[in-house]
């Protein structure tokens, strides 16, 4: 059973779609709230909107099944990344606004649990840190961009409108700062989206665990409010004109970051 897809190229770049898949377990999907049949909380179109990665020679590793399934980007020992902050945990039991996730007496057990951990949380990491590793001998260095969007306005994970674009590196440690700095000065160099650096989001589980500078390997996330790109009703559809827009600064802002990769030295 293929929980990933995973295109390898040549380059030192390593993409990670975390949270674009769609696919559920078998009768899960009749356990689900009502309003969490939608999967409203995907990062939706994330393979589309990032369509420039053959231009990029980028590796691509995407998940199939969906973060209701289990969540990629969070802490397998379950540790929060955001104390005192609402978050959903490793395997979701409530959305984003904090409703129910399943239907009463329908939330997955701790045996379930486990099971969702081992068939597909596992796999996928052991697949992108073998990626991680290959890249890195290849070059010498990788470089890791963790790809993910949300909702612009989520009331119980932050206050008002999100910006745009939501860089957020483990507030400098998950990447050399010579790439941290080329990436900033990459969104401050375009006017037409707000942009932030390790604001409400430092980089979730993946960014933070495998960032180690010091080892060659750099880390970034990249959270986008959807708006930027889609429609955030339903049925969430692609926006390809904002899209058009939105791609040549996500380009510039990866390209920077490879770019400063390229003569910076290990932790440096």
């Amino acid at each position: 059973m293929a929980v990933f897809t995973l295109r390898e190229a040549a380059g030192p770049l390593v993409v990670s779609m975390p949270h674009s898949g769609l696919e559920l377990v078998a009768g899960q999907g009749a356990r689900l709230s009502p309003s969490a049949r939608d999967l409203p909380d995907t990062d939706w179109h994330i393979p589309q909107l990032y369509d420039f990665l053959d231009d990029l020679d980028a590796s691509v590793i995407e998940a199939r099944y969906s973060r209701y399934v289990v969540d990629l980007n969070r802490d397998p020992s379950g540790v929060s990344l955001y104390p005192g902050q609402a978050v959903t945990g490793l395997v979701p039991t409530e959305m984003f606004d904090g409703t129910p996730l399943y239907l009463s007496g329908q939330a997955p057990d701790e045996v379930e649990i486990a099971q969702r951990r081992r068939v597909y949380f596992e796999p996928y990491h052991q697949a992108l840190n073998a990626l991680l590793q290959r890249v890195k001998a290849r070059h010498g260095y990788a470089v890791l961009w963790d790809a993910h969007s949300i909702a612009s306005r989520v009331p119980r994970l932050f206050d008002g409108r999100l910006p745009d674009l939501n860089l957020g590196t483990n507030s400098g440690q998950s990447c050399a700062p010579a790439l941290q700095s080329a990436a900033e000065n990459a969104m401050a160099g375009q006017e037409e989206f707000v942009c932030v650096a390790n604001g409400r989001f430092k980089g979730g589980w993946i960014t933070r665990h495998y960032g180690q500078p010091a080892a060659h390997i750099h880390a970034l996330q990249m959270e986008i409010a959807q708006d930027a790109y889609m429609d955030e009703r339903l049925p969430f559809a692609f926006n390809a004109a904002k899209a058009e827009r939105l791609r040549p600064v996500l380009q510039t802002i990866i390209t920077a970051a490879l770019d400063a990769a390229k003569t910076c030295p290990a932790g440096a």
